[in-house]
């Protein structure tokens, strides 16, 4: 790799992410009470290794160390998601300051090592008291929203400038409103775009409310989005590409930026309007301080007249010849987060970026003290090669954040797959810094 961590900057940012539900554990620890992801995992089949996270990585008990590995990396942030269900235990109203008093404990270890705080609100784990009331279909979860944000950032305000208000939003409402493979587990196109669109609405509502609270703090949100690119130069393969290209990569981005949603590329998405009220666009859009990309992989699209919604279906890795797969089966395909970020800096008022999630669980070898994975060290390398190219060709991407810093629980793929640049021991929660996280600090330390 002949790029330099130098080459990005003085003020770029390097941090790696967590999330709560997939590290904290303490599930019911401390007044916290049920999310939809304890309700979910407790019910047969749903986790493909019959695990949940009611331990997880012991971060609760553990983040102190956990923290000082991070900052033993060379890394400048850490970014980590708050239990909804830790805070507001009944969704709203009585605030368990328990809840409270642990994530300031955080954020207090984070400073004390000199790294920066960086805050996502929400990260899947929806109080089951709230999903119990419809969840994200009840319009009602705006203000609920809107709540816990005011919260949050009243609480954690005056010693934390960087919010993300959402984790992938197009991932949680269609992986658990749709295709119910993710909590909540309900299935269906318009309960899904019903939850899409109070989502969106709510995405807004809460950027507005953490900038109230704090006018001068950072604020975002984050995008899982993936390369999208046609088989073949056909129209229906460009069409069904674009279909796919607005389903998973622009339905909550544009009408964010004022575009309002891509109704031209789906005529199905007009199925929303069934749940919007007067005023809603407008309040559909907010100006972030920062849009947060989250990206892993590519999908090439070919057209399928017979699917439903999208008359579209990726193309085999047998079609593809991939240079690589990851054990999620997923394609590797470093110039996928060039090209995306090239098309989110060619929005006319799109914010500055940061890379707020991309890594990879590909095979490892777990030795005495060490743990070998010169896969994702290229992965890494590669996928950082492709950033610095965007960024030399003048887009303004400020950050990267390797996901993930742990091992931890993959959702419904249970503990299998492994993220993190820092094994971890589940049945002793011993930690072993891999090579790829050496390298990371390795090659930082040029700066």
């Amino acid at each position: 790799m002949n790029t330099k961590a130098s080459s990005f900057g003085k003020d770029f940012i390097w941090g790696a992410a967590t999330a709560s539900y997939q590290i904290e554990g303490a599930w019911n620890v401390d007044g916290k009470s049920l999310s939809i992801w304890d309700t979910f995992a407790a019910k047969s089949g749903k986790i493909k290794d019959k695990s949940d996270g009611k331990i997880a990585c012991d971060f609760y008990h553990r983040y102190p160390d956990d923290i000082a590995i991070l900052k033993s990396l060379g890394l400048d942030a850490f970014r980590f998601s708050l239990a909804w269900t830790r805070i507001l235990p009944e969704g709203g109203g009585r605030v368990n300051q328990k809840g409270i008093d642990f994530y300031k404990r955080v954020i207090e270890a984070c400073l004390e090592r000199g790294v920066q705080p960086w805050v996502t609100l929400y990260h899947w784990d929806l109080p089951q008291c709230l999903q119990d009331k419809g969840g994200w279909r009840n319009r009602d979860i705006i203000a609920r929203m809107a709540e816990y944000t005011d919260v949050c950032t009243r609480a954690f305000g005056d010693t934390v400038h960087n919010w993300m208000i959402f984790n992938e939003p197009s991932v949680f409402t269609s992986a658990g409103y749709m295709l119910g493979v993710h909590a909540p587990g309900e299935r269906g196109w318009f309960s899904h775009l019903q939850a899409v669109h109070h989502v969106a609405m709510a995405q807004a509502a809460a950027g507005r409310v953490a900038k109230s609270n704090l006018p001068d703090a950072h604020i975002g949100t984050t995008f899982s989005m993936t390369q999208v690119e046609p088989y073949t130069n056909s129209e229906p393969d460009i069409r069904a590409a674009d279909r796919v290209d607005a389903f998973i990569n622009r339905l909550f981005l544009d009408p964010l930026l004022g575009k309002g949603y891509p109704f031209a590329s789906n005529k199905l998405f007009r199925h929303i309007e069934r749940y919007m009220q007067a005023g809603d666009d407008k309040l559909l859009q907010h100006d972030f301080d920062f849009i947060g990309l989250q990206t892993y992989t590519r999908t090439v699209i070919q057209h399928k007249w017979w699917v439903p919604f999208v008359q579209a279906l990726p193309v085999s890795m047998k079609q593809l010849k991939p240079q690589g797969i990851t054990e999620m089966g997923w394609e590797v395909y470093p110039e996928g987060i060039y090209h995306l970020l090239k098309k989110l800096n060619a929005y006319d008022n799109i914010p500055p970026i940061y890379v707020t999630e991309n890594g990879a669980a590909l095979p490892e070898q777990k030795l005495v003290g060490r743990v070998e994975d010169p896969l994702r060290v290229k992965y890494l390398q590669d996928h950082i090669s492709q950033v610095y190219r965007a960024k030399s060709e003048g887009v303004d991407v400020r950050g990267y954040f390797v996901w993930s810093l742990l091992d931890n629980f993959e959702w419904a793929e249970g503990y299998r797959p492994r993220f993190g640049i820092v094994h971890v021991d589940y049945a002793t929660q011993e930690r072993t810094v891999k090579d790829s996280a050496k390298w990371i600090r390795d090659w930082l330390s040029e700066r």
